[in-house]
């Protein structure tokens, strides 16, 4: 290109010196040949300046579609240096950040072990490409009491537990297979760890490390100077077993682990076909649940509390029922654990509310001074409008707010907080009462004991059970019951079973009762005509 701006330019000195010679015309003729001279010039130069912009054009393009790797072509970097070293510096800024991005996705930040979607990619080529000479195994992993630390420490101390969990398990696999072990170690989700053995034979291999890692797991966690005890429960499946695939593999894992942790928690349970029978009847029952909400299958018991001073029956506790098409006449400890586990318990706690609300309206028309008293599960109060959904219920029939009594747990009642607090204090001032139920069995810190929203303790069935026969349970009793007196609070005692027990508790200063020897929980009709308007001792005979 160049020659021939060269040849142009020799071409028009040579008009030009013809032009010398000429009139004006000639000068004409001769800025005419200029014209076309530099005209074509030009364009021979933006057609090499239009090429360079494709081979960047072309170049960037690539980039677009994911090559970040080939260089700027040379004639960009010969032509245009500085838009060269531009790209080659965005291509590296974005290489290093899509690396980081990987790595993020591969590695949880917290712990260092694989991220789910890592440990999942490395076992399924682990599946699809080795050849075994034995089974493998699945570990499932979730820690016991890990919310409690991040509810009570904080989550900086959470994340700190979860690093040092993520180094026992490393250090239980090397130890039990090797530091060259192939095992592949994840965090699979919260405090969910998972394990994955591609060489395991035999089951008792699999058994023994589930064991260590329990073992290590037990170990007290030091934190800034706290002992913290979270301990795991742990599922264990076989490979092709219980799966065939990793979905269905680490599924039956996860089975098995939330049989350990039903169990008692701390436990290992490894998946078998009597376990999948059970949670076969687990979901047959719940699915029945949820039909049962529909149907109306709930019915409601009560059992009636007696003050001996009084000389009467004070107040009713309501218990519900289930009455199942084929299984009959179910009690709670049938269906409220897993109520609470779906989430269904906030339905049915609903159903017990308006239907408690209901009767105690009826019995205040007709006259029977009874409070009726209902438990309230963490998972309802948990709900941001369990309080406006009470209100309402108390509304819809009326209900005088003093013939109702809430009954949360002690561990429920030291965790109140902020706008629950203040939501029971609401209804204490509008006369609905709260009590503590299942008192002795928790861990209450007395001094927030005495500035609680409550106005009895219920004192549990375990504490009273063995007074008649030990010592030992005499004196422990006599303490708690002493010191809820110290308090000023009322107080009820559950799980009466003989006149021995209330002659000793009767000593030890209480006066209001509940259990079997007094009565059975029985339907509303039952209560009614035994207990509507009578004296305590009718209720004993």
């Amino acid at each position: 290109m160049a020659g021939g701006v060269v040849g142009l330019l020799a071409g028009g000195g040579l008009l030009l010196a013809r032009a010398a010679r000429l009139d004006h015309g000639g000068i004409a003729l001769y800025a005419a040949a200029m014209g076309s001279v530099f005209a074509l010039a030009t364009y021979h130069c933006l057609r090499r300046q239009f090429r360079l912009v494709d081979h960047a054009a072309e170049r960037l393009l690539a980039a677009a579609h994911g090559d970040f790797q080939a260089p700027v072509p040379p004639a960009v970097h010969a032509a245009m240096p500085d838009l060269a070293v531009a790209m080659e510096s965005l291509f590296s800024q974005t290489r290093a950040t899509l690396d980081n991005v990987q790595s993020l996705a591969m590695q949880d930040s917290v712990t260092g072990l694989a991220s789910r979607s890592s440990f999942c990619c490395q076992v399924e080529l682990l599946l699809a490409g080795q050849e075994r000479s034995g089974p493998a195994a699945m570990f499932f992993i979730d820690l016991d009491g890990f919310k409690a630390v991040n509810d009570t420490l904080g989550h900086a101390a959470g994340d700190h537990i979860l690093t040092r969990v993520a180094g026992r398990l490393r250090e239980v696999v090397a130890m039990q297979l090797g530091a060259a072990s192939d095992a592949v170690i994840g965090r699979y989700a919260g405090d969910e760890f998972t394990i994955f053995f591609p060489h395991l034979p035999p089951e008792s291999s699999a058994m023994r490390i589930a064991r260590a890692v329990q073992y290590a797991l037990d170990e007290p966690f030091d934190i800034g100077g706290t002992q913290v005890e979270i301990g795991g429960s742990i599922g264990v499946a076989y490979y092709p077993e219980h799966g065939a695939t990793l979905a269905a593999l680490l599924r039956s894992a996860d089975h098995a682990m939330y049989d350990a942790k039903h169990s008692g928690r701390g436990q290992v349970r490894l998946y078998s076909e009597d376990l999948a029978l059970r949670l076969a009847g687990r979901a047959e029952l719940e699915r029945d649940l949820r039909l049962a909400l529909e149907r109306d299958e709930f019915l409601l018991e009560f059992q009636p509390q007696v003050d001996f001073v009084a000389g009467r029956v004070v107040s009713a506790e309501a218990l519900v029922r289930w009455e199942h098409p084929r299984r009959g006449l179910l009690m709670p400890d049938s269906f409220v654990a897993l109520a609470e586990e779906t989430g269904l318990i906030v339905e049915l706690g609903d159903w017990i509310l308006n239907r408690v609300c209901h009767t105690a309206s009826r019995w205040a028309r007709s006259g029977v001074d009874q409070r009726i008293s209902i438990n309230i599960s963490r998972r309802e109060l948990a709900q941001p409008d369990f309080f406006d959904r009470l209100n309402r219920a108390m509304q819809r029939h009326a209900t005088p707010p003093e013939m109702l009594e809430l009954e949360l747990t002690e561990t429920l009642m030291m965790k109140l907080r902020g706008d629950t607090y203040k939501a029971l204090v609401g209804l204490r001032t509008r006369g609905v009462r709260v009590a503590i139920d299942d008192f002795g069995t928790g861990f209450s810190n007395l001094a927030q004991l005495r500035d609680l929203p409550i106005d009895r303790v219920k004192i549990d069935r375990s504490l009273v059970r063995d007074i008649a026969i030990s010592v030992e349970a005499r004196t422990i009793c006599s303490a708690i019951v002493g010191l809820v007196r110290g308090l000023g609070l009322a107080m009820v005692v559950e799980g009466i079973e003989s006149e021995e027990q209330i002659e000793l508790l009767r000593v030890m200063g209480c006066s209001v009762f509940q259990g079997f020897h007094l009565s059975r929980p029985v339907r509303e009709a039952v209560y009614l005509e035994r207990f509507g308007v009578m004296d305590a001792a009718e209720a004993r005979a």
